[in-house]
């Protein structure tokens, strides 16, 4: 999407005329700070990756199985609540009953 320079001049004289001449500069400054964060946001999110990815590379194949093994096979679930917790921290007690004898 290309805008010329009379779409230009449509879009801001609207603004002008939808905000006013005073509440413009604010709007400006503020779009302005919105995408210089966004901006800088993006940029944190691709050193990061590359640093991770540069991280796997230098260790070889065993720096991939490591981080397969992190993040767990595809599809995996959690593990049962038997295999997870001791054996005697699931198992329910029935309440005796009296005997008369």
């Amino acid at each position: 999407m290309n805008l010329g320079m009379p779409e230009i001049l449509v879009i801001l004289v609207v603004a002008l005329l939808i905000f006013g001449p005073k509440k413009l500069p604010e709007l400006g400054r503020s779009l302005g700070q919105s995408i210089r964060e966004f901006k800088r946001g993006a940029q944190e999110i691709r050193e990061e990756l590359e640093k991770s990815v540069d991280v796997r590379e230098e260790k070889g194949p065993e720096g991939a199985r490591l981080a397969r093994e992190e993040k767990g096979p595809e599809g995996a679930r959690e593990k049962p609540v038997s295999e997870t917790s001791s054996p005697k921290a699931h198992e329910v007690s029935e309440p005796q009953e009296e005997r008369k004898a």
